[in-house]
């Protein structure tokens, strides 16, 4: 069976990780993806701690979120983080609504400068990209997207994939990996409930309990060597559930 991952910031309202890593490493997870919150201003003795608590449960952390701020102010503290952690690919996760471009030009913009942030990142060894949302998918002014503006600015960047926010955003996940699956090292794999459920879930839903076609998915997409895999639900209401259920249902695609 491919592996399987768990991003941590769908455990952030489960505290404290010390409980979640044995409910994953016995379920049969084996990495999880880390984010900013857990560990931007943790010092040497805490990435230690962060580090010892992952090895003793089995568990590796290859992928990590990092915001854009300390990625292009502090390069050298997201690599030390990096190294201590074990991480091997970083992943700019968002840009806050107040600070998206508007027109086709500036997104193109934003790709090459964050191909400049990436540069000290690859240079050092490690993958370096960009984790989509919805708003990336929307219609600019000239009839392309700032996804592809987005890739056509950082010809080098890598794409974590989070194809249920494609799907929010009315566009084909198929499509976009034909047409970008080379990009794809690793996808975040979650599912949207049926319209008018889960309401208290933010509409999302356990993998395989949902409206998203992973099995045909997951066909495709490892046609394109993707690396990764990781459970997320934005704001799931029992945990136990989501772990439990979400792998059950990744086994069998």
């Amino acid at each position: 069976m491919t592996k399987f991952g768990f991003q941590l910031y769908s455990a952030r309202n489960f505290q404290p990780f010390t409980n979640v890593y044995p409910l994953l490493a016995e379920a049969g997870y084996t990495h999880v993806e880390g984010y900013g919150a857990m560990y931007a201003s943790l010092d040497d003795a805490g990435l230690d701690g962060l580090r010892g608590d992952l090895d003793r449960n089995g568990l590796t952390m290859p992928t990590a979120h990092f915001g854009l701020d300390l990625l292009e102010s502090d390069p050298a503290r997201a690599l030390k983080i990096a190294r201590a952690l074990g991480i091997e690919a970083i992943y700019c996760p968002y840009l806050l609504p107040e600070l998206r471009p508007q027109d086709p030009m500036s997104w193109f913009s934003f790709g090459q400068r964050l191909q400049e942030i990436g540069k000290p990142i690859r240079d050092a060894g490690l993958t370096f990209g960009w984790h989509n949302h919805d708003f990336e998918f929307a219609t600019l002014e000239d009839g392309s997207t700032p996804q592809e503006q987005i890739f056509a600015g950082g010809p080098e960047l890598a794409w974590e994939a989070d194809i249920a926010w494609i799907i929010r955003g009315s566009a084909d996940p198929f499509a976009w990996i034909e047409s970008y699956g080379k990009r794809i090292t690793a996808v975040h794999v979650k599912d949207i409930a049926p319209a008018g459920t889960n309401i208290d879930e933010d509409g999302w839903a356990d993998l395989g309990h949902g409206t998203v076609p992973w099995k045909d998915l997951m066909a495709r997409l490892r046609l394109s060597g993707v690396r990764h895999y990781i459970l997320e639900h934005d704001n799931p209401k029992d945990l136990a559930r989501l772990i439990e259920r979400s792998i059950a249902s990744f086994s069998t695609y």
